[in-house]
């Protein structure tokens, strides 16, 4: 089906345009961008060069995609924004291009990115993320699929969140959060597992006892992170997610609550 597109939106002839989107009066759409099909882009819309938009993404009034890299070493380069499908991006949300040549701004699928919310450069995240009102992630962070941002966090840059887990609403940090826990507070600390997600992943009783076990060596101990790595390896039980816990452990330069 052909697109529905207002003679009022201002589009590039050159931007590639899939089938059966809908392009709202009032939007801006700059020449070097690919959307997909059947996406729904409303009312006074931004989407600019370098962005590649997969399917089904629903992009409300006043958001900028694309948007140049707020970094004093950006000089211009050609970078790209990468969107896949069935994204939720709400209104005023602004949404960075990399800052170097060749470099790419991730956003994957199926997250929800709620009025206010601001991703920036060379950011990857993954599948099924929530940003709640007001949150912001700095350049050259990574957030993994399932990490869910309540209202005004704040993520300072090169951060790395971890699979499943949730920042509480106001929190600011500068270290990386692990898979699965709950953190917040200020300063920033670990406030148990996020048994809610881990239930609606499946995962059962028993391991998340065993995954709170291997937090409470983590942050009741005064071991390095080296020491409890081994320590899990030794006193929990292994399983899938018990091995993304110490694989994110393995790579972290410090983790928030911990010294």
């Amino acid at each position: 089906m052909a697109s529905e597109i207002s003679p009022r939106a201002e589009i590039d002839s050159r931007a590639k345009i899939g089938n059966n989107c809908k392009i709202f009066p009032f939007v801006y759409i700059e020449g070097d961008v690919v959307i997909g099909d059947g996406c729904l882009i409303f009312p006074f819309v931004r989407i600019l060069n370098g962005t590649r938009m997969g399917e089904r993404n629903k992009i409300h009034q006043g958001s900028v995609i694309g948007a140049l890299p707020q970094d004093f070493n950006f000089r211009g380069e050609k970078s790209e924004l990468i969107i896949g499908n069935n994204n939720i991006i709400r209104e005023n949300v602004v949404i960075n291009r990399a800052t170097h040549a060749g470099g790419q701004t991730v956003l994957g699928n199926d997250n929800v990115l709620m009025e206010g919310a601001h991703i920036s450069h060379d950011t990857k995240v993954g599948d099924n993320c929530v940003f709640g009102y007001g949150t912001k992630i700095a350049g050259d962070c990574e957030i993994d699929k399932g990490a869910i941002f309540s209202s005004s966090v704040i993520a300072n840059a090169g951060v790395r969140v971890g699979r499943g887990s949730m920042l509480q609403a106001g929190s600011t940090f500068s270290k990386d959060v692990p898979p699965y826990v709950i953190a917040g507070g200020s300063p920033v600390t670990y406030n148990g597992i996020n048994s809610t997600i881990l239930t609606m992943y499946g995962v059962d009783e028993k391991t998340q006892k065993h995954l709170a076990n291997a937090y409470r060596l983590v942050y009741l101990g005064q071991s390095s992170i080296i020491d409890v790595i081994n320590q899990i390896k030794e006193q929990v039980p292994d399983s899938p997610e018990v091995q993304t816990v110490l694989h994110f452990l393995a790579d972290t330069k410090g983790l928030v609550g911990k010294l």
